[in-house]
C-alpha cells in the first residue's frame, strides 16, 4: 500500500507516517525507483502496535526501543494493551458516572460527598509523560514510574488520595498571594510530594508549573479543583523555586 492509502486506512496523516520513517520507527518495506513508499502487511501490523502504544501515551522514542528490542513479543504486547485499555475504560466509566452524579447534584436531586465528586480521577499516573520527558529528560519520569510501579494497589490509591487532598487544599489557598506564607507552605508540600515520586530540581519544578498554564489539558484537569488553581500553582511554584535556590 502507498503512504496515502495507509494514512486513509488508519486515520493518521501522511506527515505522521513520514515522520515515523524519518526517525526509524516505521520504515516502509519498499521504496520504488520513483520514491513511492510501499507498506507491507508486516508494516501495518507494526503500525497497529505503535498506535496502541500511542493510545497509552508512550513517547515515540520509548516505543521505538520497545518494538526494536529482540525480546519484543507481539502477542504479549497485545495482551498488555488489552489489559491497560480495559483499565482506562474502567476509569473513564467511573468519570462518566461522576459526571452523571454531579449533574443530579447540581440540580439539587441528590446529595454528594466531596470524595464522590472526584471518583475516577487518577493522579498517580502522568497522562502527559511525553511532554515531561521531552522537557526535562527521562530521570524524573522514570524514577516516578519506578516508585509507583513498586507500590501495592493500596499504596497507589493512598498516594492518589493524598494528591487529591493536596489539590483541594491548594485550591482553598488560591486567593492568597502566591508569595504568602500560607501559599508557600502549601506549595512546599506539593514539591515534597513530587520528589517522593521522582526527582524534580527547582528548575524542573518551576518549568512544570509553567506547563500547568501553557498546556490546556493540565489547566482543565487542575482547575476542576477550583478555577484559577493552575495559574496560582504556576506563580507559587515559581516563587518557591526562585526563593530556594540559595
Amino acid at each position: 500500500m502507498k503512504v496515502k492509502e495507509v494514512a486513509d486506512l488508519v486515520g493518521v496523516s501522511v506527515r505522521t507516517l513520514h515522520h515515523y520513517d524519518e526517525i526509524g520507527l516505521l520504515t516502509p518495506g519498499e521504496i520504488t525507483d520513483t520514491g513511492y513508499r510501499l507498506y507491507s502487511n508486516d508494516n501495518l501490523e507494526l503500525l497497529q502496535q505503535i498506535l496502541f502504544f500511542r493510545e497509552l501515551d508512550l513517547p515515540l522514542k520509548q516505543i521505538k526501543e520497545i518494538v526494536n528490542d529482540e525480546s519484543f513479543d507481539r502477542e504479549a504486547a497485545l495482551s498488555m494493551h488489552r489489559r491497560l485499555l480495559l483499565e482506562k475504560r474502567d476509569r473513564l466509566d467511573r468519570m462518566i458516572a461522576t459526571i452523571d452524579k454531579t449533574l443530579l447534584y447540581t440540580r439539587g436531586e441528590i446529595a454528594m460527598t466531596n470524595k464522590e465528586k472526584f471518583e475516577g480521577f487518577d493522579f498517580s499516573r502522568n497522562p502527559y509523560e511525553q511532554e515531561a520527558r521531552e522537557r526535562w529528560g527521562d530521570r524524573a519520569v522514570d524514577e516516578s514510574n519506578a516508585r509507583l510501579a513498586g507500590m501495592s494497589k493500596g499504596q497507589q490509591q493512598a498516594m492518589s488520595d493524598e494528591m487529591t487532598a493536596l489539590y483541594t487544599k491548594l485550591a482553598s489557598l488560591r486567593h492568597h498571594a502566591p508569595a504568602s506564607s500560607e501559599a508557600q507552605a502549601g506549595i512546599k508540600e506539593w514539591y515534597d510530594m513530587l520528589n517522593r515520586m521522582g526527582c524534580y530540581s527547582l528548575d524542573a519544578f518551576k518549568g512544570l508549573g509553567q506547563m500547568y498554564v501553557d498546556d490546556e489539558r493540565f489547566t482543565k484537569n487542575i482547575d476542576k479543583f477550583g478555577e484559577g488553581l493552575a495559574l496560582f500553582m504556576r506563580d507559587a511554584m515559581a516563587v518557591y523555586a526562585d526563593h530556594n535556590r540559595g
